[in-house]
């Protein structure tokens, strides 16, 4: 199985050898497209697809993504980097530049609810999420088998309250060795420390039920079902020391009626979480997110 997947990575990488895309936050006015377009042109790049928002035309924030193929690219990033500084200084821009075929590399903590975590691994599989997973990290062992079933690294860390800070110490040694780029909690029940939130700022991705916060702490399908609720949702975020309060990516729902009991909501509320967390890491995988305060862009 991992053998098939690296030679579906390495057909993405080579096939995307000259992709780049740049994400780019500044104060709107005039000239920035023209000013980003002149710059790809005088480098010999095409833009391949190209997406804009501005808050308010005049003076609000401008946001941008652009993609775009530039023959002979991996020999000019270095130089590509440099040059867009100056017009990047010009219009005070905060801005990313990425090269596609360099795949982030995702790490993945779970605990004993496996749907979401499923999800994502046969998402990978297929090719359809086009990333790196070194290693799938939990505080229980429910998922071992599953996760090395695919070639994956598991490892069981187990931890509470009362271990909270020596556990995560763990965590991030593993995630320095294993040079990962970005955080999924597929349904991980445990709080992390504004330490771990700070390690990987804007790179956290979370996943709950949209019954926040009518519903908030232990068994809020039960006391849903009790208030005889008639949509069942979800909600992926980026993690901060606000608990569930993160700039949120993507949300979905599922009408549900009074046939329902606390197992069927429970059932379809795993449906929609698993879907838009994956929505959510492919979009920040593909680098279609812009964080704005605490809300976000998303191309």
């Amino acid at each position: 199985m991992i053998n098939n997947i690296v030679k579906k990575q390495e057909k993405y990488k080579e096939n995307t050898k000259n992709r780049g895309r740049i994400l780019i936050t500044c104060e709107d006015r005039p000239g920035i497209v023209a000013a980003v377009s002149e710059f790809l042109t005088d480098h010999e790049a095409n833009i391949i697809d190209s997406s804009q928002y501005s808050t308010n035309p005049e003076g609000g924030k401008f946001f941008m993504r652009i993609e775009f193929e530039c023959p002979g690219l991996q020999d000019r990033k270095a130089q590509l980097e440099r040059d867009f500084k100056a017009i990047a200084t010009n219009f005070q821009m905060e801005w990313k530049l990425f090269f596609v075929s360099e795949l982030k590399r995702a790490a993945i903590f779970v605990s004993k609810e496996l749907h979401c975590l499923r999800e994502l691994l046969l998402e990978w599989e297929n090719g359809d999420l086009v990333a790196e997973i070194p290693l799938v990290i939990s505080n229980h062992s429910d998922a071992k088998e599953y996760v090395e079933s695919f070639g994956i690294p598991f490892v069981h860390i187990p931890a509470s309250k009362e271990n909270r800070a020596q556990a995560e110490q763990q965590q991030l040694q593993l995630l320095d060795e294993y040079n990962i780029d970005f955080v999924v909690l597929a349904r991980y029940m445990q709080i992390l420390t504004p330490n771990f939130v700070s390690s990987f700022n804007q790179n956290i991705i979370n996943i709950h039920h949209s019954f926040l916060p009518a519903f908030v702490g232990a068994k809020p399908y039960d006391r849903a079902f009790e208030r005889g609720v008639k949509l069942i949702g979800a909600t992926s975020h980026y993690v901060t020391n606000d608990l569930d309060e993160g700039p949120i990516i993507e949300q979905d729902i599922k009408r549900v009626n009074h046939r329902d009991q606390v197992e069927d909501l429970k059932k379809n509320g795993r449906i929609v979480e698993r879907s838009v967390l994956v929505r959510a890491v492919k979009w920040h995988n593909e680098d279609r997110i812009i964080v704005h305060g605490n809300k976000t862009v998303v191309f």
